[in-house]
């Protein structure tokens, strides 16, 4: 068996797991949800809670007027500022992200995007994936989205 078809098995059966099997499915709450009613608006809610896990849409760092700053830092900070809302929102802290995934138009932006991101955790980083995207919606230079787990 290859490698790569042990890791696909171990995360099928973790995956089975902890899939509800055999117990009542969790309720979901939602944090700024949206619905196909809400046609001016993107068709995705903020995130999505179940159980203690707390899954986080793709978020861009933008001003007040729905601009990206002129620096990657003030993005980032802005990006990372609204993400903290959204858990502050469903009772999280940036602490208790387990994993996030960045999008970057280009990975020159790197040591920008981590000179910021490290001020805002007080305990370990979560897992991570910084993925050079090409652009991004409204020429952002980031976006995030991520899954929580209070402690």
């Amino acid at each position: 068996m290859s490698r790569a078809h042990a890791a696909g098995l171990v995360i099928a059966v973790c995956l089975t797991l902890t899939s509800g099997s055999g117990r009542a499915q969790e309720a979901r709450r939602y944090i700024a949800p949206r619905t196909a009613a809400d046609a001016t608006l993107p068709p995705f809610s903020g995130a999505v809670q179940v159980g203690k896990t707390l899954y986080l849409s793709g978020d861009i760092g933008v001003d007040a007027n729905n601009r990206v700053p002129d620096t990657a830092e003030a993005e980032a900070g802005l990006l990372l500022q609204s993400i903290q809302r959204t858990l502050k929102e469903a009772g999280y802290t940036m602490d208790d992200l387990v994993y996030v995934q960045v999008f970057c138009s280009d990975v020159k932006h790197y040591d920008a995007f981590n000179a910021v991101y490290r001020t805002m955790f007080k305990k370990e980083f979560p897992a991570r994936a910084f993925v050079g995207s090409g652009t991004l919606l409204f020429n952002a230079r980031f976006e995030m989205q991520g899954i929580a787990v209070q402690r």
